[in-house]
Parts: structure tokens; C-alpha cells; sequence
């Protein structure tokens, strides 16, 4: 899920490529996913915009903000903790916190997008990009993948988004490419 959750505030912080990764989950096991998986990234200022950190709970894991606060429990949601206060969301809710600061703030009015087979039609007979284009995605699933790679290799990591390289691991570089027997290269 991190893909879609964490696509909100990619968007909303244009994020693009994270300066490092760390993550952490119960054991690793090499043949399946784990349960859960707390992963953060810290991203470069981006022209007036500050460094951002980026945490995703991802399976049975909440951020303890959630519960100090008496939040909602979303099934999937996103928690934007700013200096001024929180907002948590999900494609259709939202809620600000502390709320009695916020009270009365009404969410804005957005333009209704178009659904992804809509969009995929448009941008095939019109020529335009798609919202999630491969610009935009490609950084976003990087991103969240690069949590797993952390997480398999077990340590903070460095990444060079220009070079596909962990520059601090070497080791974890198996997890971004991999040799392939002659004849099976593209």
C-alpha cells in the first residue's frame, strides 16, 4: 500500500528522491514480506521548501501520535505533522489537530480528477501525461522500495537517486540490481 498512501504526501511536499533510508520489522525472512515494516526517509529542501522527514507504518504498526491524540484509526491514512499542528487524512476524510484550533476549517474544494482508465485513455488519444506518469512515479515507487532494500540489508542507508547506488552499503546493492544468466538481459 505504501505506493498509494504515500502518494499523498509525495505529492503535497513534491518530494522526489530521498537523501537516505532506514526501516524497521521483525526478522527478516528471505522468502516473504513481513507483517509489518516502519520505514523513514529523509528528503532534500526542494527550492523554498524545507528538508522533509517521511515515516510509513506500514501492516499492524501506528504512529503513537495516533493514540496521544485520540485519532482516528483509518484502515489506510495519511498523518502530516507540521509545527503548527497534524492533519490526518485519507483520499475522502480528514480531520486537524489539536482540534479545537481548527474548528470550523472546512476541507477545499478540489476539481474532480480523472479515474486511471479515464486518464490512461486521454493521455493515449491525446498525447497528454497522465497524472501518475512515470516522472512522477517512477521517484514515488523508488521511494517506497528503497525501504524494503533497508530493511533486507538491516542499516541506515545512503542513496544516490542519480546513480542507483547505496553509497554507505555495499551490500545492499544486491537488493537494486541483480546479475542476470547470458541470455536473459533486456
Amino acid at each position: 500500500m505504501g505506493c498509494h498512501m504515500i502518494d499523498l504526501p509525495f505529492s503535497a511536499l513534491d518530494l522526489k528522491y530521498p537523501l537516505t533510508v532506514e526501516a524497521e520489522g521483525p526478522p527478516v525472512h528471505h522468502e516473504s514480506a513481513p507483517r509489518w515494516l516502519i520505514s523513514k526517509w529523509t528528503f532534500p529542501a526542494r527550492g523554498d521548501l524545507p528538508p522533509v522527514e517521511l515515516t510509513w507504518y506500514d501492516g499492524i504498526k501506528r504512529p503513537p501520535l495516533q493514540k496521544q491524540h485520540n485519532m482516528p484509526d483509518y484502515p489506510e491514512g495519511v498523518l502530516f505533522v507540521g509545527s503548527e499542528g497534524m492533519l490526518i487524512a485519507d483520499y475522502g476524510r480528514f480531520k486537524l489537530y489539536p482540534e479545537d484550533k481548527f474548528a470550523g476549517v472546512r476541507r477545499p474544494r478540489l476539481p474532480e480528477g480523472l479515474q486511471h482508465a479515464q486518464d490512461w485513455l486521454a493521455a493515449c488519444k491525446t498525447g497528454s501525461p497522465t497524472g501518475c506518469n512515470f516522472d512522477y512515479s517512477g521517484p514515488l515507487t523508488e521511494t517506497v522500495l528503497l525501504g524494503t532494500v533497508a530493511y533486507r540489508a538491516g542499516r541506515r542507508l545512503e542513496w544516490d537517486a542519480e546513480n542507483l547506488e547505496v553509497t554507505n552499503c555495499p551490500e545492499a546493492n544486491e537488493f537494486i540490481r541483480r546479475e542476470y544468466r547470458y541470455g536473459w538481459t533486456l
